[in-house]
């Protein structure tokens, strides 16, 4: 099976082709943004399938982080993914960014149960925990800071992610979400007869402005 995986829930635009047979990245690409991830991330879609030496009808299946994460840069990875796997007939399967980093944790060694925890900013985490074997043992949430603070004082886990520093009330830096372990994810999961879709947990920080419509006149 040869996965596409696409990351631009972040502040990062990453892209990587992966052989599940041969368990290999065949070819990778990462740019640390903030933003812009819709003017960067077609060109880097092509690049890495050229160096893969690969046609898109070779792809078996697209992977895509889906969040918690940057609002915009979740549409346009999930559009992307969506509109492709369209394209070409395929399935598209959509990874949170919570489990990467969770799963991320375990392929570097860690054994134990983990908490993922991501910075939310606005004195909140994205946060869920996983058992020993990666399977979650909740649904993914947005808290507070006291209230995260609660859930992993009663858990015996290993915490990461940036919401690690959040919850010390230290400069959390921003998460780096691994693309090979997304397009491993995607790779096993199986096949759902819905689509990707974006993951919000909280509203949009932006919000419309008030007070400044224009009167209608008859």
């Amino acid at each position: 099976m040869i996965v596409l995986a696409i990351d631009t829930a972040g502040v990062d635009c990453s892209v990587a082709v992966y052989d599940d047979a041969a368990d290999t990245v065949l070819a990778h690409a990462q740019e640390t943004l903030g933003k812009g991830h819709a003017e960067r991330l077609a060109a880097m879609i092509d690049d890495v399938m050229r160096q893969a030496a690969l046609k898109p009808a070779d792809l078996s299946r697209i992977g895509v982080t889906i969040g918690p994460g940057s609002f915009t840069g979740i549409r346009v990875g999930v559009a992307a993914a969506r509109g492709l796997a369209l394209a070409l007939g395929i399935p598209a399967i959509g990874v949170t960014t919570l489990e990467v980093l969770a799963e991320t944790a375990r392929r570097a060694g860690e054994t134990g149960a983990i908490i993922a925890a991501i910075d939310a900013k606005r004195g909140e985490v994205y946060l869920q925990p996983f058992d020993e074997t990666g399977q979650a043992t909740a649904e993914p949430q947005a808290l507070l800071l006291e209230e995260a603070r609660s859930v992993v004082a009663s858990r015996a886990a290993k915490l990461v992610g940036s919401g690690q520093a959040a919850l010390a009330d230290g400069l959390a830096e921003a998460d780096h979400f691994d693309i090979e372990t997304v397009a491993r994810i995607a790779a096993r999961r199986p096949k759902g007869p819905g689509k990707p879709a974006p993951l919000y947990l909280r509203g949009p920080d932006a919000k419309p402005q008030m007070g400044f419509a224009i009167e209608r006149r008859a």
